[in-house]
């Protein structure tokens, strides 16, 4: 497109003929959080005792802890909607006076970021998220280099903050010693001020400022003893000063009451550059100064006269242990000399010329200059002697330890404890566990044992992400992403999945129809361990003995065989209990079915039958049994007593007719311990009361009435029965729906830090009540549900005087989760144990989380669920799904759901190939012998490298695609034979060459193997599963469950059931080879019969004459300004990206075999990738972090129309993340009840335009969808979407405006693309605050530009669009 910049500029600034009918709408969704860490931190931030570790990842904050065994487990990832620029921590001094009853006692989180502001977080337990305490502006949004916004500095005291600019400049904070006021900052300084500024133009006063880039500072401890008031602070700095040769090391004081900040000090030793400055713990004045080379212990006790104390060599340190990972000689921050950190210096001042992208760039180099360290952390809370681990730039790690003798401080150097990569970052936590963060790779935690550090677990890591490609999962009805991740010697396959990951231990086959329940059953109520699995059947049940082997026991536990159970339990040690229709029945096993059991040979049992009625429902609780019936409704509070040895009895201690027919009954536990699910790492839990309402929990259940309500019942054995609580749901129609709908299918109490209760509907819906806060009069809340009809749920807020009378239950949270009933399901017997619920699929919910927090569990649909306790899977779930019982663990320790193949080299782009079913990938960087580069193909099931197509010397893959030739597919390979530096922005080398390949993919028959093997997990057997083996039939039988199968690490790259037949082998085989002047960047098919293909600044139209492929032919040529970076095609229309102007749209004329241009893009653009979702629509990112969708349907045909600049810009999105692949999806975020909910009010949903959905993936490892909306549903979540980015529970933690952030890099006035992220935050809050933020009236102070939202919308139609998104993405 040959356009000047004056033409483009004109056009940007000329009006637009757009009209509404070509707009487009989207919104945007982060499905895989970004992975890349950036900083990492230790601090008390749940609570005053808690331990917990913070990532910094650019884009968001995520809050983790490490577990007793190492595993890595996530409490909250939140993003910031801004770019993090440093995190620090403030700890926490018992000196200040309290600063607010949230924060008293912990520490709060320092932040700086593209807002220009310093922002102090703290974290709250009940929103399971950080927010603002205050926010100090510093200088506009955006990264400017002279202002403070880069980098910070925390005194060890908590009492002091420095925040440094990239150069000459930096901010001083003292915190306020009352901490009664508003702000808790109390002075503040900038130094230097504008008048020091000009005053410093001499070269003497240059000497004594900070003139130059500031690369490293902390603060210099004074004596404890001291008192806060009167100190003035001092700040060690190392700045590079413009054309030095060595870095300086200089002390400030700031005189606090003076308002004055000096430089009191210099400190230039001749010898290595130093580049950190790092001060020793409960060591006043000491200060590691670490330089190219070696480190400097300095004694900074008199700042007017530093003095270095101690010297370590790094270059002679003891020699490195075996090397238990691999060893990234590469991986170099920058060079160690002194010209190099020079030009390192300067790298800081602007953004970096290493392109992520660029493939051709020579990263091979080796590590030949001076040691030094790249990462390095103290031991927490050590208060005697100072401990650190450092890594160098080698990879190996060392124990550094200061000590004090009759001649002052001194150093003691370890041996090396540890030989890896180098990591960027290190954190030593609490139990010796080392967190080692890795650039480009997967990171480790370690553990310090006997003087060595041990790997203990992964902390995944999937950026950069290079390609990613979508598939259905094996076997299983889940979408899986498969992602091209990481650089070489980390570069790996990754299979992603979302939802929490799930370990498949075993798998019955499809015999068991007609499943009706399943509990799990200890012997005692003290045990650790569960010991009976019960199943029910329509007109069976069996009973397995829980261990090693399910082993059938039913005779042995005195079950009644021949009747379906409506629930059983344990209602005291040694005595089960079943409900079946007709009867109550009281069992002890004997010792044949457990140890524990009674020695005799048969068990002994008694039954309790109601006169002439059928038990419809009944709970098993401590010491009591609570049984219902229908027509007529009674209710039956029964209890046990013993008679004699062995001997006892059941007996009626309550019963009452109800008004109301019982729907579902549960007794809450009241055992309390340690939780099995992820939600352990909640601070919320406090002491467990023993009552609710002033009555005793041991006494208390749970009911769900036809009425429909849910309420809690409270018994006294001498007396009477009490309604404590209710809360009604009250149906008014609206459509001629049934009742029935809203009834309650399962009811659960809940106890973190106060009760609520969790209901589930019949109708999938999901309700929490809570108990009223403050007295009021009773209220109405009205529900739409448009799938049946408005549900007017009474809730009085009013407490109760009468005792008689019960407490009415708030109303707090209402989600739906599909449309099938929803049955609840604890983990364990806790009362805050986390809950799976059942409905159309399976989710997990979060009981400690505000309002109703659910995630989804990467499992299939299924009908029941029990938690499976053994001391062989001790965190075994039990699923019944069509038809078959699923024995599978939920994987806590991986963050991310996913498994890693292993690659060597680099994988940059992946394509599934249809008929062999396998993952082509194309690999760079390869250390195979003299080969570079190759394309192989990969086991999607096991991730096995089943054949490879090896390039030749110096030749590197750059693009691939599959192509179809006649009946076939073959696959074309662009490659480079260019060696020397990356392209420039402007072009390419003039003697840049590449090749075009095309590969056939055969299928070979191998006749060396005629068996059929397996691939399994290491250690476990080499069928594809431990089958349950039929346990429905008549005499016992026994399921084994293999213990070596339980020990495989989720991470191992094989699969259990992969089944490889070695007599089917595909290979590679050479068609054609054709050298091109320029790299081959870019491939695309094109109209069935074609393919574009790029060379330089030059795309060509390619075809196979006669449909053979050993012949390529070019029948036409179209050109741009600049080298071409993408290609892609809709039908007809071409879109073309290049290194400068952006998107141009072409058209090929094949009669007479001629390109040419139709459209340009109005600004300037440096694609990064693109992709065209129809004829006139082009979805393109650049490197820049922005996402843009162009249109050319606002114009007539383009005959007479300029082709210079004339596309339209639709709608743009920052990410701030660069997108380097986007692709094509197709699936509908329509729930399975938008059918039902058709005929009700809303925005409706265009179908076709869900099939237009786009996959983003960025370098810094998250996985964006985004989803187009009709223009009804854009302009009600725009409205919402605007209320809350502004309102103080959801706006941006870092003080970013939110409007501002999605609109960088875009022009003025351009539509925005919806943030999903922000959105999705109005299903954390409860109705009430719902409400409240949609009630915000436009004019507000705050906002006055907010629109007015659509009157005829409510909470429940944003709630229902939202879970949409929710429920699909999930």
């Amino acid at each position: 497109m040959a356009v000047s910049e004056q033409e483009c500029s004109s056009a940007k600034s000329s009006p637009s003929s757009s009209s509404s009918s070509t707009s487009r709408y989207y919104l945007s969704k982060c499905v895989v959080r970004a992975s890349a860490i950036l900083q990492v931190l230790y601090a008390h931030l749940r609570s005053p005792s808690s331990n917990d570790v913070v990532f910094g990842k650019e884009t968001s904050i995520e809050l983790v802890v490490i577990d007793e065994e190492g595993n890595v487990q996530t409490v909250c990832d939140q993003p910031v909607f801004g770019i993090i620029k440093d995190l620090a921590v403030l700890p926490w001094n018992d000196k200040f006076c309290t600063r607010r009853p949230q924060t008293q006692g912990k520490d709060l989180l320092v932040a700086l970021s593209d807002s220009g502001k310093l922002s102090l977080l703290t974290f709250c337990n009940e929103m399971n998220r950080f927010f603002p305490i205050t926010h100090v502006q510093l200088s506009n949004p955006g990264n400017i280099r002279d202002l403070p916004g880069r980098m910070l500095a925390v005194d060890s005291s908590g009492c002091f903050i420095a925040a440094s600019a990239y150069e000459d400049r930096l901010a001083l904070f003292s915190m306020s010693t009352s901490m009664t006021g508003s702000d808790i900052i109390d002075e503040r300084i900038i130094y230097p001020s504008e008048s020091e500024e000009t005053a410093s133009t001499s070269r003497t006063m240059q000497k004594t400022s900070i003139s130059g880039t500031i690369w490293s500072m902390c603060f210099i401890s004074v004596d404890s003893r001291q008192p806060i008031k009167g100190q003035n602070p001092v700040l060690a700095i190392i700045l590079n000063r413009r054309g030095a040769l060595l870095n300086e090391l200089l002390l400030l004081e700031w005189n606090v009451k003076a308002h004055i900040v000096s430089v009191i000090s210099q400190y230039v030793e001749a010898g290595p550059l130093a580049h950190n400055i790092v001060e020793v713990p409960n060591s006043p004045g000491l200060a590691f100064l670490f330089r190219a080379g070696d480190v400097l212990l300095m004694d900074l006790r008199d700042p007017h006269n530093p003095l270095c104390v101690y010297k370590t060599c790094l270059n002679i340190l003891p020699n490195a242990i075996e090397e238990q990972t691999y060893v990234d000689d590469s991986c170099k921050l920058h060079d160690l000399d002194d010209e190099g950190f020079s030009v390192a210096a300067c790298a800081l001042l602007q953004l970096s010329d290493y392109d992520p992208m660029c493939i051709d760039s020579d990263s091979g180099g080796t590590n030949s200059g001076p040691k030094y360290i790249c990462s390095w952390s103290w031991e927490p809370e050590n208060y005697e002697v100072p401990r650190m681990i450092f890594c160098v730039d080698t990879g190996e790690f060392f124990m550094i330890e200061v000590y004090f003798d009759s001649d002052g401080p001194k150093l003691s150097l370890s041996e090396c404890l540890y030989k890896g990569l180098p990591c960027k970052e290190l954190l030593w936590v609490k139990e010796g566990y080392l967190a080692s963060i890795v650039e480009m790779g997967d990171s480790v935690v370690l553990k310090l044992k006997d003087g060595r550090l041990c790997f203990t677990n992964l902390i995944q890591n999937i950026a950069p992400i290079f390609d990613v490609t979508s598939g259905d999962y094996h076997d299983e009805k889940h979408d899986q992403m498969f992602a091209c991740c990481g650089v070489t010697p980390e570069g790996s396959l990754r299979v992603i999945q979302s939802g929490i990951n799930v370990e498949k231990l075993l798998r019955t086959p499809s015999t068991y129809e007609g499943v009706a329940g399943t509990w799990t059953v200890r012997m005692k109520i003290s045990d650790q361990y569960h010991s009976f699995l019960v199943l029910s059947f329509l007109g069976e049940t069996r009973i397995l003995s829980v261990g090693l082997s399910f082993t059938d026991v039913t005779d042995s536990v005195g079950f009644q065989p021949n009747v379906c159970t409506l629930a059983c339990g344990l209602v005291s040690d040694g005595l089960l209990v079943q409900i079946y229709q007709s009867a109550v029945k009281l069992c002890l096993p004997t010792k044949d079915g457990h140890s524990e059991g009674i020695p005799l040979s048969s068990p002994i049992c008694t039954s309790w039958y109601p006169d002439n009625l059928n038990i419809s429902l009944g709970a098993v609780g401590h010491n009591f049994i609570v049984v219902s019936t229908s027509n007529p409704c009674f209710l039956f509070i029964l209890g046990v007593r013993m008679l004699s040895a062995y001997q006892y009895e059941i007996y009626e201690m309550q019963h009452l007719e109800l008004q109301n027919e019982v729907s579902c009954i549960s007794i809450p536990r009241t055992k309390y311990g340690k939780k099995r699910s992820n939600s352990s790492i909640s601070e919320n839990n406090s002491s467990m009361a023993s009552t609710v309402s002033g009555v005793d929990i041991n006494k208390t259940f749970v009911i769900g009435t036809h009425r429909p309500s849910v309420e809690i019942w409270s018994f006294d054995p001498n007396g009477g029965v009490t309604v404590v609580a209710c809360g009604t749901i009250s149906l008014k129609s609206t459509a001629g729906t049934a009742k029935s709908f809203c009834i309650p299918q399962d009811v659960r109490l809940v106890f973190v830090d106060k009760y609520y209760v969790l209901a589930g509907l019949r109708n999938g819906m999901l309700l929490r009540f809570e108990w009223p806060t403050e007295p009021s009069h009773s209220s109405s809340i009205n529900v739409v549900d448009t799938a049946l009809s408005s549900i007017n749920l009474v809730n009085s807020t009013t407490m109760a005087i009468n005792v008689n009378l019960p407490c009415m239950l708030q109303l707090i949270a209402i989600r739906r989760i599909g449309i099938t009933p929803v049955f609840l399901v604890p983990l364990d017997d806790t009362l805050d144990a986390d809950i799976i619920a059942l409905s159309d699929r399976p989710w997990l919910l979060h009981s400690a989380r505000h309002s109703i927090s659910y995630t989804s569990i990467s499992f299939q649909p299924s009908s029941h669920a029990t938690p499976v306790c053994s001391i062989d899977c001790p965190k075994g779930i039990l699923f019944v799904a069509e038809n078959s019982l699923h024995l599978v663990e939920m994987v806590y320790s991986k963050r991310l759901n996913m498994r890693k193949f292993h690659l060597k080299g680099t994988p940059r782009k992946v394509l599934y190939h249809n008929e062999s079913q396998m993952l082509l990938v194309m690999r760079t960087e390869l250390s195979i012998g003299t080969c570079l580069s190759d394309i192989c193909c990969v086991d999607p099931l096991s991730g096995s490298v089943l054949s490879s197509f090896r390039l030749e010397l110096g030749e590197t893959a750059t693009s691939m695609e599959l192509i179809r030739v006649g009946s076939e597919q073959v696959l074309v390979v662009g490659t480079s034979l260019y060696s020397g530096p990356p392209a420039i922005p402007s072009g390419e080398a003039e003697s840049a060459k590449g090749r075009l390949l095309v590969l056939c993919i055969d299928h070979v028959q191998n006749s060396d193997s005629g068996s059929m093997t397996f691939c399994s997990k290491a250690g476990s057997s080499s069928q594809r599963t431990s089958p349950f083996n039929e346990i429905v039939g008549h005499v016992p039988e026994q399921l084994c469950l293999s213990s070596s199968s339980l020990a495989s690490s989720p991470d191992d790259n094989s699969f259990d059931g992969i089944k490889l037949d070695e007599n089917e082998i595909w290979q590679f085989r050479l068609a054609s080879a054709t050298t091109w002047q320029g790299i081959v960047q870019a491939i695309c098919p094109y109209l069935d019969r074609y393919f574009l293909a790029s060379a330089a600044n030059a795309f060509y139209v390619c075809g196979f004459p006669n449909d053979t492929p050993q012949r390529v032919r070019k029948y036409a040529v179209g050109r741009t300004r600049y080298s071409i970076r993408s290609l892609t095609a809709y039908f007809s229309r071409i879109a073309v990206g290049d290194n400068r102007d952006g998107i141009l749209f072409f058209s090929y004329h094949e009669e007479a075999r001629k390109l040419e241009q139709l459209y340009g893009d109005p600004s300037q653009r440096l694609v990064a990738d693109c992709i065209l979702m129809d004829d006139n629509t082009a979805i393109v990112s650049d490197r820049k972090g922005s996402i843009a969708v162009l249109c050319s349907d606002h114009l007539e045909a383009p005959n007479n129309a300029s082709t210079e600049c004339n596309l339209r810009l639709s709608c743009a999105y920052f990410m701030a993340e660069i997108a380097v692949s986007i692709r094509k999806g197709s699936y509908s975020y329509r729930l399975p009840a938008d059918d039902l909910l058709s005929g009700g009010i809303g925005p409706k949903t265009n179908v076709d335009s869900l099939q237009n959905t786009i996959l983003v993936s960025t370098l810094l490892g998250s996985i964006m969808i985004f989803i187009p909306l009709s223009r009804e549903e854009y302009e009600l979540l725009e409205a919402v979407q605007a209320r809350l980015a502004v309102h103080h529970l959801t706006a941006p933690v870092l003080g970013n405006d939110h409007n501002e952030f999605r609109s960088r890099e875009n022009p003025v006035g351009t539509p925005k693309i919806l943030d999903g992220d922000m959105l999705t935050q109005f299903l954390e809050l409860t109705n009430m605050q719902q409400n409240n933020i949609l009630s915000m009236e436009p004019l507000d102070v705050v906002k006055p530009s907010l629109k007015p939202l659509l009157p005829q919308f409510s909470v429940n139609q944003v709630v229902q669009l939202l879970e949409r998104v929710h429920y699909a993405l999930n």
